[in-house]
């Protein structure tokens, strides 16, 4: 770990060495899901377009590690043996960097006659070349998601304004379209498949505790096990095994969410809001605006998301389908 002084401030820049075998690799699956489930709360974070613009840290000579900079943009005017990083800032690249370049809540600039020898991931940001065609070898690949580029980089810069609320006009309407989305998405499935919704708001409500012990082993597996087994088996199986999980995932997250909602609206009707008690309309649309009020008070959502994605998965893989061969008994 290096400690560089720039106008009076300390900054940090964190150096990987060695060269591990699965480094690269580890480093990039890692860097995209976190990414992602930071796009679960970049909207709550608070933007602010009016803050002052600073300086880069400045990466000269050569370094035979991964550079990492944290809240902050790196300029490398030397030569960079493993990657470049930055968390909050800009990748500005004068120089040479052998690995990979990546940018969370900033861009990868490319500046004339500079070189990248890897993969170029931006999330938050965009990669810009100053040469018409950018020196880089052939094989190397290009990955960017330019959407919410100011909240990542506030994020990263500030972590706490995960947390924090965001009371504004747009934030508002979008929690007011998340209740509408959720309450077609479960008027939906509650017409498609009534008697699966009605048995597992019954599952829900008898066995909460083997729901949820048997959804957190399913959480687990899912948010461990198969990075895991993204890094260590061979291409092919790897995207089998991420394609069912995702697969798990959005059934989980549609499936469970509904019989939440549901019994969650039936419960409030029984105890504290008599309306509309015969109504399975009412009672959804009840649950549905008392989840997302939840999901929507600020330090406390992460827990409210987390007990949501367990309670489903859980309810998911638990389920039982009526059917199948019975041997019918006579008297």
């Amino acid at each position: 770990m290096v400690i560089s002084r720039a106008q009076g401030v300390d900054r940090l820049i964190f150096q990987l060495p060695g060269d591990l075998p699965e480094a690269r690799r580890l480093l990039k699956w890692s860097l995209i899901l976190v990414s992602w489930l930071l796009m679960i709360g970049v909207g709550r974070a608070q933007t602010s377009n009016n803050a002052p613009q600073e300086s880069p840290v400045e990466i000269s000579g050569a370094s035979d590690s991964t550079v990492f900079g944290v809240g902050h943009s790196i300029r490398i005017t030397g030569n960079v043996k493993q990657g470049a990083m930055a968390f909050g800032g800009d990748v500005i690249v004068e120089g040479t960097v052998e690995g990979d370049v990546a940018a969370i809540g900033g861009s990868v600039i490319q500046a004339a006659g500079a070189r990248i020898g890897g993969d170029v991931i931006v999330l938050g940001g965009t990669y810009k070349h100053s040469d018409a065609k950018p020196n880089r070898n052939e094989s190397s690949m290009t990955m960017m998601y330019a959407g919410y580029e100011q909240g990542l980089r506030n994020i990263m810069r500030r972590p706490s304004d995960l947390l924090r609320p965001n009371w504004s006009a747009t934030s508002i309407g979008l929690r007011v379209l998340a209740v509408l989305f959720w309450f077609i998405v479960s008027l939906a499935l509650t017409a498609a498949m009534p008697g699966t919704i009605s048995r597992g708001m019954a599952r829900l409500q008898l066995t909460t505790l083997r729901v949820a012990v048997i959804g957190l082993a399913g959480a687990v597996v899912t948010v461990v096990g198969v990075p895991l087994c993204l890094l260590l088996l061979p291409g092919p199986l790897s995207a089998l095994v991420g394609l069912l999980a995702l697969l798990l995932i959005l059934i989980s997250g549609l499936f469970g969410r509904v019989i939440i909602y549901g019994a969650t609206g039936r419960w409030l009707q029984r105890n504290y809001i008599p309306i509309g008690k015969n109504s399975e309309s009412v009672a959804l649309l009840m649950g549905t605006l008392f989840w997302i009020t939840l999901a929507s008070l600020p330090y406390v959502w992460p827990l409210v998301v987390s007990v949501l994605f367990v309670t489903s998965l859980g309810l998911t893989l638990t389920a039982r389908y009526r059917g199948g061969w019975h041997r019918s008994q006579t008297v």
